[in-house]
C-alpha cells in the first residue's frame, strides 16, 4: 500500500475535515494517508512516503486585513522543510496540491515554479462560494474519459501561471486542474476542495483518484 502524507491546517477552511475527506478517497485506491498540521515538523526529515498532499493554508500573510491573525496562523517554510519537497520531487515522488497550496509558501520563491503557478496579492481573487460548472479537458490519463460536472466551490481566478501550464480542467475561463512533471516526480495542482461538498461529487473523485495513481506513476484504471 502507498504511503501519503497529508500536510494541512489554516484559516478559513474546515481542513480537518477536507483532510479527512480527501484521505477516504485515496483509501478506495490503496493509499493509506497520515494527516499533519505540522508542516515544518513534518518536512523536518525525509518523511518514508511515496506521496505528500499538501492541503493547507499557510502563508506569511503580510497584508493589513490578516494583523489579526498573523499570531497564530503567520507561517514561513523553513529551509529544510524546502529541500525535503524538492528531494521527494527529486527521488521520483508525487506531490498533490489542493485549492489553497496555490496561496500557501509566499516566503519560497521557487514555490510556484514546482506548483506551476501562485495566487497574486491583490490581483487573484475567487467568487462566492456556490454551485459552479466544471469543463473536463481531454489529453491527459487522469481526465481522458471523464465528463464535465457541477460542484459547490470557489472558483480560484486569476492566478499567475507558468507558461508551461495546460489545464485539464476550468470552470468560468479559469485553469483550475494541471499535471507537471517536476525534477524526476510528478505534481498535480486541483484548485477545487473548500469543503467536504468537492469530495463528494463522484467525478471529482474519480479524478483525485487517477491524478493521485499518476503521481505514484501507476496505471490510471480508475473509471467514472
Amino acid at each position: 500500500m502507498a504511503r501519503n502524507l497529508i500536510l494541512s491546517g489554516g484559516p478559513f477552511h474546515d481542513f480537518d475535515a477536507t483532510s479527512a475527506a480527501l484521505a477516504e478517497v485515496l483509501a478506495e485506491v490503496g493509499i493509506e494517508s497520515e494527516v499533519t498540521d505540522d508542516i515544518a515538523g513534518a518536512l523536518s526529515e525525509p518523511p518514508e512516503v511515496q506521496l505528500i498532499t499538501v492541503n493547507a493554508l499557510r502563508w506569511q500573510m503580510d497584508l493589513d486585513r490578516f494583523a489579526d491573525l498573523r499570531d497564530r496562523w503567520r507561517f514561513e517554510l523553513p529551509a529544510q522543510a524546502r529541500t525535503t519537497l524538492l528531494d521527494h520531487l527529486e527521488q521520483g515522488g508525487g506531490l498533490l496540491c489542493m485549492h489553497a497550496a496555490a496561496i500557501c509558501f509566499d516566503d519560497w520563491q521557487g514555490w510556484p515554479r514546482v506548483l506551476g503557478g501562485c495566487w497574486s496579492w491583490p490581483k487573484s481573487h475567487h467568487p462566492p462560494l456556490g454551485w459552479t460548472g466544471v469543463r473536463v479537458h481531454g489529453g491527459h490519463p487522469v481526465v481522458e474519459g471523464l465528463r464535465d460536472f457541477d460542484v459547490v466551490d470557489e472558483v480560484y481566478s486569476d492566478l499567475d501561471l507558468l507558461p508551461d501550464v495546460r489545464p485539464l480542467a476550468s470552470s468560468r475561463g479559469q485553469p483550475l486542474m494541471w499535471a507537471r512533471p517536476v525534477r524526476r516526480g510528478r505534481v498535480f495542482y486541483d484548485a477545487l476542495g473548500h469543503d467536504t461538498r468537492a469530495y463528494a461529487n463522484e467525478i471529482h473523485r474519480a479524478l483525485l483518484q487517477r491524478a493521485a495513481l499518476w503521481l505514484l506513476k501507476r496505471p490510471v484504471t480508475v473509471s467514472d
